[in-house]
């Protein structure tokens, strides 16, 4: 049987994510939540905040997407605020671990005295490095207390579409002397039969002269062991290498990390007992 390549609709990314929901394991079966906590000045002005998502992959996990605290207010204890009340929001919707990322021009240190440890590094093109951190809320560790507290006299609150715009600008304004903006093109594709129906597909994004990132491949049932996975993953490489990019990062699971492997994907960094019992690893490969 032949196969054509072609792009995705909209309606068959959506269908091939609840495809791979029902694949992975899940802990919970609550809707990812994604939330905004903001810190105000006795202006009303934000000069501090995040944003988390809460329940990521249906496991008990809340990844902090963005923490940004203003540069004239850092060093007085609004960043652990902001953390501590992610950490007591994450327990009272019963979620177990916190993950985030950062960079070695960012908060590393700050995030290890709070009990956070690295599980992933990658040195990125522009010279400087990436890492992801986790912290396991149902273990002991200890509490960490700001030298100067301060800014415990400013109030946390939840926020709305418009504060997570300014904490983004903010961090986008801290980041930009170090990393650069790269223009970010999408790879969505599909392998499909005579009749154009989809028999397997594949969601990426590539950071044009940085790296790509498959978030989604997926094949039928009834076409597996094919090799139409590979012929995916070929095909985003190549799109990868076409656009400067020399790296694919993705994501698996224990229950289907064998197939990265087999194509030339290498271990980045693993997070035990995420889900619960299992292990979710990040994988690479170099172009």
């Amino acid at each position: 049987m032949e196969y054509k390549i072609a792009d995705l609709t909209k309606e068959e990314a959506v269908y091939i994510g609840e495809k791979i929901n029902e694949i992975v394991p899940r802990e919970v079966d609550a809707d990812e939540e994604e939330f905004v906590l903001k810190v105000e000045n006795e202006n009303g002005e934000i000069i501090g905040g995040c944003i988390a998502e809460a329940f990521e992959f249906h496991w008990s996990r809340i990844l902090l997407e963005t923490l940004w605290v203003d540069e004239r207010y850092r060093h007085k204890g609004i960043g652990s605020m902001i953390l501590r009340e992610v950490e007591r929001i994450a327990k009272e919707k019963g979620c177990r671990v916190v993950t985030l990322g950062t960079a070695s021009f960012m908060a590393r240190p700050f995030y290890e005295k709070h009990g956070y440890t690295v599980f992933t590094t990658l040195k990125k093109a522009n010279g400087y490095i990436s890492y992801s951190l986790v912290k396991y809320l149902d273990r002991d560790a200890p509490e960490y207390v700001p030298t100067d507290n301060s800014g415990a006299r400013f109030r946390i609150s939840y926020g709305n579409d418009d504060d997570a715009k300014v904490i983004e600008n903010g961090i986008d304004t801290y980041s930009e002397d170090y990393e650069p903006e790269y223009e970010s093109v999408g790879f969505y594709k599909k392998l499909a039969d005579k009749d154009g129906k989809l028999i397997a597909g594949v969601v990426a994004d590539v950071h044009k002269g940085d790296y790509g990132f498959v978030d989604a491949l997926f094949t039928e049932a009834a076409f597996r062991r094919r090799g139409l996975g590979t012929a995916l993953l070929r095909e985003v490489e190549k799109f990868a290498k076409e656009n400067g990019t020399s790296m694919i990062l993705t994501y698996a699971g224990d229950w289907n990390v064998g197939f990265f492997a087999k194509n030339g994907y290498l271990l980045r960094g693993e997070l035990k007992d995420v889900p619960k019992g299992r292990v979710c690893y990040e994988l690479f490969k170099e172009l």
